[in-house]
């Protein structure tokens, strides 16, 4: 059993042994008491933003289910040689008792130490202390091994869908592909071709339509500053649609994509939405999932009991679906915030609508998922807040979605949208089941779509793809040096010593 998988078994322990209603205004805080773990207490798991959880815990040893106040906890993070520390810190309140705090560094530091102070004392084990050099995430200096990265982040054995998607690939030989995908898609498609090659990333463009290859070059480049990847060679599709449409008897092409479909034969990464907002936490994104976490809105109770949707035009269920609200308002609230594929008929579909803060979904009990050009790439963002996903039936899926049972992490809905009306009457009717489907979604969410688990599903994935190589990856002509970005101004210098990891 994974690390990783120990530490929730953990805290799953600590939550249903103290899981007692304690109202914050009548508890006394234990500082003693107070339970302080995660990633962001490790020197060795470099993170973009780095994160941990507080749980308030009463003098009688129970834990908190509602927020005692966003200011309890104050947190400091200090390096014992130096005077100053350029480190952001954030202390989200999640309002059911726990708090995530999260900290993004700009420059490395020979040791942190981590105070966690409750009105003046030290909570849990505070101060906690990171033996360094402890490395921030501009930082070039990636660990040799392979094995131990993984044991140093945490990472689980396997991830499900890395196995079923490289299952349809006994090997893979780069020199053919090289020549086969470029003719095959390279005309009509927007492609890269990447090869990692020493470690340092190399790349190919086919297509117009290639802005795209920003995120993709971002997590190779943060991926390579963290540990050593094997040498590989592959594509990537910067487009929405997978390309792959041969049956698995016909012989079919390794390509990458940030969405799959149950008629195709893609390579599943996560999304470049998720990807983006993990590598740009505390940076130039604010939907990401932390952020989410600390705006939730009300408590379930206080909840608009109507299901809730904003979006544009993507797909003919949408419009179905706005057509369905206008017509059972007391049902449904939906809205188009922008026409772009079809003919805006305001009779039918009525006036466009203000964006919508996406906090501000999180005032409604019930939040519609439904499909646009491909898998709606929100549903990581509405899984995370506490309101319960009517999730449509669909063809498409991200990295996650096999993971995720009905009627345990979401409401299923038919793709027609055909049983909608009913499924919410039978959520109001169900309140406390709606609200532990709710919950179940959000504890996914908060185990298996933070930072810590994209990176290792990246890793993990390239890992064993490499291994299915039966010819040398090579750095191929047209090919280009993608460059690390410049640090100039916190420079660090790494520890180790480069050598190659037997993978």
């Amino acid at each position: 059993m994974s690390l990783r998988l120990v530490s929730w078994f953990l805290l799953l322990f600590f939550l249903n042994v103290f899981k007692h209603e304690v109202p914050a205004a009548e508890s006394v805080l234990s500082a003693s008491k107070t339970l302080v773990w995660g990633p962001g207490l490790e020197a060795n798991v470099v993170l973009p933003a780095r994160f941990f959880y507080i749980q308030a815990v009463d003098s009688s040893g129970k834990n908190l289910t509602t927020s005692p106040g966003e200011k309890t906890f104050e947190v400091k993070i200090v390096s014992p040689v130096e005077q100053f520390t350029r480190i952001w810190i954030q202390v989200l309140d999640r309002k059911d008792g726990s708090f995530l705090v999260r900290y993004r560094m700009y420059a490395t530091y020979t040791d942190l130490h981590i105070h966690i102070l409750l009105k003046s004392k030290h909570a849990a084990k505070s101060p906690f202390i990171l033996k360094g050099p402890v490395y921030h995430e501009g930082c070039h200096c990636p660990q040799p091994s392979g094995a131990v990265w993984e044991a140093h982040m945490h990472c689980p054995q396997s991830f499900p869908q890395i196995d079923r998607d490289l299952s349809l690939f006994t090997s893979v030989d780069p020199d053919r592909n090289a020549q086969e995908i470029p003719q095959r898609f390279g005309q009509r498609q927007s492609l890269c071709h990447y090869t990692i090659k020493d470690n340092k990333v190399y790349v190919k463009t086919f297509g117009e339509h290639v802005g795209f290859r920003i995120f993709m070059d971002a997590i190779l480049l943060s991926l390579t500053r963290k540990v050593r990847l094997p040498d590989f060679e592959f594509f990537v599709n910067l487009g929405d649609w997978p390309l792959e449409k041969r049956k698995p008897t016909e012989k079919i092409h390794p390509i990458f994509s940030w969405c799959g479909s149950n008629n195709t034969r893609d390579i599943i990464m996560p999304t470049y939405d998720l990807t983006e907002s993990v590598l740009e936490t505390m940076g130039r994104v604010s939907l990401d999932m932390m952020s989410v976490q600390a705006n939730t809105g009300p408590q379930w109770p206080e909840k608009n009991a109507t299901a809730f949707w904003r979006g544009r035009d993507s797909r003919q269920e949408r419009l179905e679906l706005v057509k369905l609200s206008r017509a059972h308002p007391d049902f449904i609230d939906a809205a188009f915030t922008n026409f772009f594929f079809f003919k805006h008929d305001e009779s039918l579909y009525g006036p466009l609508v203000k964006h919508v803060s996406f906090f501000d979904f999180f005032k409604y009990k019930y939040q519609i998922n439904i499909d646009g050009t491909v898998a709606a790439y929100r549903l990581p963002y509405l899984l995370a807040g506490d309101s319960v996903v009517f999730k449509q039936d669909s063809g498409y899926y991200e990295h996650f979605y096999n993971e995720l049972q009905p009627w345990e992490h979401y409401i299923p809905i038919k793709a027609d949208l055909g049983d909608l009306l009913e499924k919410i009457q039978w959520a109001r009717d169900h309140d406390e089941e709606a609200k532990k489907i709710a919950l179940a979604g959000q504890q996914f969410a908060r185990s298996n779509l933070m930072g810590d688990s994209i990176f290792c599903y990246y890793y993990q994935l390239f890992k064993a793809y490499a291994k299915l190589q039966v010819t040398e990856p090579k750095v191929r002509k047209g090919m280009e040096l993608v460059e690390q970005p410049a640090d100039d101004l916190f420079p660090c210098h790494c520890h180790r010593t480069m050598v190659k990891d037997e993978l």
